[in-house]
Parts: structure tokens; sequence; C-alpha cells
């Protein structure tokens, strides 16, 4: 009905819409662009404001459920695992025994904060607070890892700016960026059959159609980069990506339907929260660095 008595009144607040959110969407990919090119420490700040941001929304899911997480113990456990990720790629030695180390101590650490508490803490407690070491810190710490691979050797010739760690992050963004957007275009035109009851929205026809994109593109990534077999490597990762993305896509849909929240948080104009933008991106780094690294004997000439 209100709908009816003011059309002109919601066309505008549709396009108002419409506009911060393609606003917002160009200004995070021009900065994640240049922070990942920049990579070291600098990439390293970014990805920790995004994981401590990702954390809180996380956080306040989990509490809307009634537990009560580790919070503030997890927030620096995370950026412990960060720096000391990053710490052992530009170091070496020593610095990386210390990185594999924060990972259980941290484990440690929330435990011991929830026996300490006046109302000691349940096994939900405990869950919440791992599971958003591991979600949250773990996962987006293999970003770190990724940019700093040095391993593939890339095509005589190639530029000098490009190398391995930026050309294959870069490749695993853009992998990302198109299934997102092959999901939601094949989704739009050719969708019939819902993909999962978690979100209503994703179409099995949407999910072939971002696995395709993703693979194209990885596909020409791979001729770019100068892997062998005629780019077949990267149309394997491309999908793999896809794949990836979509589970990490649906289990934060999960999480906010079993939380009861549209969003995750409201931090960027039209895109909800931070989780709502990222969750594509936190399974799939540790995937593709494990990826390259097995094959990495396969694709150096």
């Amino acid at each position: 009905m209100i709908i009816e008595v003011y059309p002109s009144v919601d066309q505008p607040r549709s396009t108002e819409s419409s506009r911060k959110r393609l606003l917002s969407g160009l200004a995070v990919g021009g900065f994640g662009l240049v922070v990942v090119c920049l990579g070291g420490w600098w990439f390293t700040a970014a990805v920790g404001i995004l994981v401590h941001l990702g954390l809180l929304e996380f956080f306040r899911m989990a509490q809307f459920k009634g537990m009560r997480p580790a919070t503030k113990t997890t927030l620096v456990a995370c950026q412990l695992l960060l720096f000391s990720t990053q710490w052992a790629a530009v170091s070496g030695g020593l610095p990386g025994e210390l990185s594999s180390a924060v990972l259980p101590l941290s484990g440690a650490a929330i435990c011991a904060w929830l026996l300490l508490q006046p109302v000691t803490g349940s096994i939900a407690d405990v869950a919440a607070s791992i599971f958003g070491l591991f979600y949250l810190g773990f996962l987006p710490s293999h970003w770190l890892s990724l940019r700093n691979l040095t391993l593939v050797e890339l095509a005589p010739g190639t530029s000098e700016l490009c190398t391995s760690g930026l050309a294959i992050t870069l490749s695993a963004c853009l992998m990302i960026v198109c299934s997102d957007i092959g999901s939601w275009a094949f989704g739009r035109r050719w969708g019939r059959h819902p993909l999962s009851p978690i979100s209503p929205g994703k179409t099995v026809e949407g999910a072939l159609g971002g696995g395709l994109c993703a693979m194209a593109m990885g596909g020409i990534c791979a001729l770019v980069m100068g892997w062998p077999y005629f780019g077949l490597p990267g149309l394997i990762l491309g999908a793999l990506v896809a794949l990836i993305a979509m589970v990490g896509d649906l289990t934060e849909s999960m999480m906010k339907r079993d939380a009861g929240v549209k969003d995750s948080g409201d931090v960027l104009p039209g895109h909800g929260g931070i989780l709502d933008r990222i969750d594509s991106y936190l399974f799939t780094p540790a995937v593709v660095y494990y990826v390259v690294a097995l094959i990495q004997p396969l694709l150096v000439r």
C-alpha cells in the first residue's frame, strides 16, 4: 500500500542505495588493489583492520545466541597471528617457529580467560572463541603467506613489479570477483533451481556461471604468469576458488540466519557489514596457498 501511494519516494531511495553500493564497492576495491600492490606491513595492517572489524561482527552474532566468547583475548590473538606471520615471511628462522606457536598458545590463552571468569565459560563460549580465532585469524593470515610467496617463477619478460606473490594474490582476488559477478549475472538471467535454503537468492545456475567465470579468469591469469600446459592449472584453480568462495559465502549466511540478522553489520553503505563483503575471501587464501605450493614443481619451467 505504501509503495502504491508513494511511488516517487521509493524509487529515489532505491537509486540512492544502488549509488552508495557502487561507490563503496569501488572504494573498497581500489583500496584493496593499492594495499595488495604495496604488500609488506601495509598489507598486513590492512588485513589486520578487516580482521578486527570482522571479529567484532562475528562476536556480535555469537552474543545474539547467548554466547559469551573471549572477545578481547581473541582480538589480540588474531593480531599477533597476523604480525607473526608477516614477521616470519620477512625474517625467516626463529620468527617462523614463533608464528607456528601462536595458534596453539592463543587457544590455550582463550580457554584460560574463560576459566577465570566469575561464570565459567560453556562449550559454546569456547567453540565461538576458537572458531573466531580460526575463521578470522588463521585463515586470513594465509593472504600474507600468499602475498609473500616466492616459489613460482614467472615467464621471461614479465615486469619485475609482478612478483610471484603479487601475481598469485591478485589472481586469487580476481577469480573471487569473477565468481561473485558471474554467480549474480547467471543467476539473475537463468537462475531457476535454488542452491541452498540457507541463502534463497542463490541458484544452481548462478553457481555454475560463477564457476565458469572464475575458471576463465584463472586460465587468463595462468597464461599471463607463464604457467605451462596452456593455462590448465589456472582453470582448475579457478574452479576450486569458485567452490571455496561459495562455501565461505554460505557459511556466513548460515551464521547470520542462525543469529537472526539480515546483515552482519552496517559499516559499508549498501553492502552491510565487513563479513558480508569478505566472506568469500576467508577460506580461499589457505586453499590457494597450499595448492600452489603443492603443484609448484609443475609450474616452474
